[in-house]
């Protein structure tokens, strides 16, 4: 099935993405250094404003609806302050809360980003990392497949940021219950669990995850290296797809149509953060359309390089994406 970006974004406002994974709050210190700290040889940042916005899984589900898409996220999140700054931070951005259940058990991801100017000085986390417990584990299946009944989502999506909520069980828990319900299943992963994701239609890893996940080494420029490296991830997976992101070489996709290698277009690079959230939401509504592979990763590798234009954790512009891809004649 193919088309243009106006399909693309037609038949995107009429679906449903059910995204389960981490999330969290990522908040913003904006000001600028004046001066060194007379008590370490550290720069003194002037706090002129403060900010937050939605993080890891939710940001995902921001990339979707600015798509035009009906997101629902699912997670575990902590009995806290942050949690309540999750749930004002949905409502205020039109996304619903139902998925997200909290735990007193945990504790709400925190990561505090100091910016002056444009200048990225220094990163706080607030976090836990262990694994759901047992029961937290049946809580969050449970929900999984309520919502596949009731949402009937046109596409899953797994975010996964290594903080706990995407464990082994239930990882095979959500992708068995995708199955029965024939929903497909995309995955943004992370170390952790790299190779739990059995049988997915769509496996997005960026370079460092690749080398990681599969303790193997490889080279974006190398194009037999990558190659060598997704086939060895998909004898271990029997994934379907494989959507690997290479920085500044673009994207690799592999899968029944073959392979193809999309070049990354020349941008003006202000910060990295985010850009897989928006790589994984563009690739997963290709996905649940139908389309082909090379237009999956067309998708995908434009709005990731968009995004990566900006400072800080945003979700995509969807004029600008439409404009972009109208320019660039793409999907074709």
């Amino acid at each position: 099935m193919a088309g243009d970006i106006t399909t693309f974004l037609e038949r995107a406002a009429t679906s449903t993405v059910l995204v389960v994974g981490d999330v969290m709050v990522d908040a913003y210190l904006w000001g600028q250094v004046e001066r060194i700290s007379p008590e370490a040889p550290v720069p003194v940042v002037q706090v002129r404003e403060r900010s937050a916005r939605l993080g890891g899984a939710a940001n995902v589900a921001l990339n979707l609806k600015a798509l035009g898409a009906s997101p629902i996220v699912v997670s575990v999140v902590g009995n806290d302050e942050g949690a309540a700054t999750l749930e004002r931070l949905f409502a205020e951005n039109g996304l619903p809360a139902n998925g997200l259940l909290r735990s007193t058990g945990r504790r709400t991801t925190l990561k505090t980003r100091v910016i002056s100017g444009h200048q990225h000085i220094v990163r706080v986390d607030e976090e836990q990392e262990d694994d759901l417990a047992p029961k937290e584990e049946e809580q969050l299946i449970a929900k999984v497949r309520e919502l596949l009944r009731t949402a009937a989502p046109n596409v899953l999506v797994l975010e996964d940021y290594d903080k706990g909520v995407l464990t082994a069980a239930t990882v095979a828990g959500i992708i068995a219950a995708a199955k029965e319900a024939n929903v497909p299943v995309a995955v943004d992963p992370k170390k952790r669990n790299f190779l739990a994701y059995a049988g997915v239609d769509l496996f997005k890893p960026n370079l460092k995850e690749l080398r990681e996940g599969l303790k193997t080494e490889v080279q974006a420029g190398d194009l037999a290296s990558v190659r060598a490296a997704v086939q060895l991830l998909e004898e271990r997976l029997g994934n379907r797809r494989s959507l690997v992101t290479l920085s500044e070489h673009g994207v690799y996709i592999h899968g029944p149509e073959g392979e193809h290698r999309i070049a990354a277009h020349r941008r003006t690079i202000a910060d990295v953060s985010g850009a897989g959230d928006t790589v994984i939401a563009v690739a997963s509504l290709a996905l649940a359309q139908g389309l082909p592979m090379e237009q999956i990763a067309q998708l995908a590798n434009l709005a990731g390089g968009l995004v990566c234009e900006e400072v800080g954790v945003v979700p995509m512009d969807l004029e600008r994406f439409r404009s972009e891809c109208q320019r660039l004649q793409l999907p074709r």
